[in-house]
């Protein structure tokens, strides 16, 4: 099978992590955000943990637990970044006969796209980070809105099943800035 996405560790078990369904949740290792309220940086930035297991073995353990988890949800860090190794790891967990969801930062439409058309994905979860003439603030970098805004549009009309969602940090979001995203999103099943 070799290596696929680049894993910084795996949470064998949560009732939160996929709405409905008992899953595994696995955290990808690197993101193109530089978000000062991260609550991952370890996953960002910080060098690999020789404990992280490898695709091989969350494969495996899916194997082991087949019947008793429903689903996998693939987090970060920013899962697509990893591009076509993501979806060969959403390929190898379907076979499982399980459900797969992926959280994102909506940077990377085409890789949401291709986990869209290839039904590789089953629920997708997107962080909109706030009004998107604010995202290059709110995230450390520069951010290309097209793309933030193409996600959204793609989530919103082709997604199996999905949310955004918002981390609200006060010193970084007003009440208008949160009425702003709002409206970006305007129609979206669930907010």
């Amino acid at each position: 099978r070799g290596a696929l996405v680049e894993i910084g560790y795996l949470q064998k078990f949560s009732l939160i992590d996929y709405p409905g369904s008992i899953c595994a949740t696995l955290f990808t290792r690197g993101c193109n955000f530089r978000c000062p309220y991260c609550h991952n940086p370890e996953l960002v930035i910080g060098p690999p943990s020789d404990a992280s297991p490898t695709t091989d073995d969350v494969l495996d353990f899916l194997e082991k637990r087949r019947g008793k988890l429903q689903a996998v949800t693939i987090t970060g860090g920013e899962p697509t970044i990893h591009g076509d190794r993501l979806l060969r790891f959403a390929a190898a967990v379907k076979e499982k006969e399980l459900l797969v969801k992926v959280d994102t930062n909506g940077t990377m439409p085409d890789v949401l796209k291709n986990l869209i058309d290839e039904h590789l994905v089953d629920y997708i979860a997107m962080d909109v980070k706030g009004p998107l003439d604010a995202y290059s603030r709110l995230t450390c970098v520069n951010v290309d809105i097209e793309s933030i805004r193409r996600s959204i549009e793609l989530i919103m009309t082709s997604a199996p099943d999905y949310e955004f969602r918002t981390t609200v940090v006060k010193s970084l979001l007003s009440h208008d800035d949160l009425e702003e995203t709002a409206r970006t999103i305007a129609g979206a099943r669930r907010y």
